[in-house]
């Protein structure tokens, strides 16, 4: 298991209560992409304008407003989505293409964001603490692997080239 997942587990924070109000964050009038309210902590698969399916999501420990390597911070803005692939620890993973090339010239850093599932071999007790807490290095997570993989399958047959993610 990466030593990030170990130190976000240690030092994570939890969720924002279900009663905290909900942003702005929705699907925008004929958008078809993945939207992700970060202060509801949900993530919305927009298809025209519509949400075909919304999931709970972790963020990055320490919240959110990324601007460099190992802040363990999710960005905010609009990034390009990569195609979901395999991955080594997390089932599926689906890069989210941070830094834009407008943050790296004002200086952000970092690398390999991105959407993705549970780390592979947890038990159900040690998954069940996972969805209660920000826990990533700076992706956004989805609770199941049955989750990483309907929202692959989506951004597959929607061809899905962006994720929008804002406060």
């Amino acid at each position: 298991m990466p030593i990030s997942i170990l130190f976000a587990l240690l030092f994570s924070s939890s969720f924002p209560s279900s009663s905290s109000s909900s942003s702005s964050s929705s699907c925008a009038p004929d958008e078809t992409g993945v939207v992700v309210d970060t202060r509801a902590r949900r993530m919305h698969l927009c298809n025209d304008g519509k949400i075909d399916r919304t999931f709970v999501v972790a963020l990055g420990m320490r919240g959110v407003g990324k601007q460099r390597h190992g802040d363990a911070r999710t960005p905010l803005g609009r990034y390009g989505l990569g195609r979901p692939r395999a991955s080594q620890y997390f089932h599926i993973f689906v890069p989210v293409q941070y830094p834009t090339p407008a943050q790296a010239r004002l200086g952000f850093t970092g690398s390999a964001i991105g959407i993705h599932g549970p780390p592979h071999g947890w038990t159900p007790a040690r998954l069940a603490a996972l969805v209660a807490q920000d826990w990533t290095a700076g992706c956004i997570a989805v609770e199941t692997e049955e989750d990483i993989e309907a929202v692959a399958a989506w951004i597959r047959k929607h061809e899905v080239k962006n994720v929008r993610l804002e406060i």
